[in-house]
């Protein structure tokens, strides 16, 4: 049980890393870079930033996958619980490893090559390569709020086998329900027999 929580902590760790990595710069660096820092400087230093983002992304994408499938090897049963936040994760994977080997080189090249994003051909590919990464992230960062509900959510208890025995459940409190008196002969008086 302790190596599954092990497991289950480098997970969620990996995840965050992951994620704040995205958050941290679609909504803080990239801004302020390409707000203070002239151009083509701006862009050199964006692609950068972008190439290790995604090989952090990349990386702890794979970690957190791994971590995932080691935790079913050791859950004596694996639920729909574990199977949806499993494939949420894979999803999310997707979604890094499509921006970091698809996209994030993509606009390296294209900005090697002299594109301003929206100017000329190579400007619309550029354009066309920063709205997919864009995408990507946001489909990671919508789709780790859903990972993370998931990993916190308690998964709901296993259906009982047909014929099983049901738990007794909590006594209920206060006095017992009032009976029917239809249902019930008045004391004193032996039950109709229906004739």
């Amino acid at each position: 049980m302790r190596v599954l929580r092990l497991l289950l902590t480098v997970e969620a760790v990996a995840v965050a890393i992951w994620l704040g990595g995205v958050v941290v710069v679609s909504a803080v660096v990239a801004p302020a870079v390409f707000g203070m820092v002239p151009a083509p400087a701006s862009a050199d230093a964006m692609v950068v930033v972008f190439e290790r983002t995604s090989r952090i992304a990349m990386t702890a994408s794979v970690l957190a996958l791994l971590c995932e499938v080691a935790a079913s090897r050791l859950r004596p049963q694996v639920g729909l619980h574990d199977l949806a936040r499993a494939s949420v994760l894979a999803l999310m994977a997707a979604f890094a490893i499509a921006e970091g080997a698809v996209f994030t080189p993509r606009i390296a090249d294209l900005h090697r090559q002299g594109a301003i994003r929206g100017d000329g051909p190579l400007g619309e590919r550029m354009e066309s390569a920063h709205t997919g990464a864009e995408i990507a992230e946001k489909a990671q960062f919508a789709l780790g709020i859903v990972f993370f509900g998931l990993l916190v959510a308690p998964a709901p208890p296993p259906p009982s086998p047909a014929g099983a025995p049901v738990a007794p459940g909590p006594e209920p409190e206060g006095p017992p329900p009032e009976e029917d008196p239809s249902t019930e002969p008045p004391q004193g008086e032996p039950p109709s027999t229906g004739t």
